[in-house]
């Protein structure tokens, strides 16, 4: 019973990052307040489905820590952020967060989930460039977790 309900969680853990990245999308895009994308998101997606808790957490901190990530994913990209696919963008944000700021989450999660977020939403080829910037982002943030 419990590995059915962690299979669950992961599960609305994974529709909340699919969500998550539509809302991040939406947000690079409009420039609006990040709490007006989460309200118009609430009312529009069927969240019911997706970990809520979990698609906020992951908004607010990209939001808050943006600057941050965007310095953490520099070194590792071949041009300035902002010239980034915006939803190779949006990936690229939500796994640095994850990797930075939810150690809870294994790295390797991280990056399959970012990379099958962007095959769904992104350019044809956009899941090979995020994948390789964030195994760069891994190796630096979770060395010890990587090494393991």
């Amino acid at each position: 019973m419990a590995q059915h309900q962690q299979g669950l969680d992961m599960q609305a853990r994974s529709r909340a990052r699919r969500r998550a990245l539509q809302a991040l999308y939406a947000w690079q895009l409009s420039g609006s307040h990040m709490n007006a994308v989460i309200e118009q998101f609430r009312h529009e997606q069927d969240m019911e489905v997706a970990d809520l808790e979990y698609f906020e957490d992951l908004l607010h901190g990209v939001e808050k820590h943006v600057d941050v990530l965007d310095a953490a994913l520099r070194p590792h990209i071949d041009r300035e952020v902002a010239q980034i696919d915006p939803i190779e963008r949006a990936a690229l944000r939500l796994a640095a967060y994850e990797l930075k700021f939810r150690p809870d989450v294994p790295y390797r999660v991280v990056i399959n989930e970012a990379i099958e977020v962007t095959k769904r939403f992104g350019a044809d080829h956009g899941h090979s460039y995020v994948n390789g910037v964030l195994d760069k982002l891994a190796a630096e943030l979770r060395a010890v977790e990587k090494r393991g």
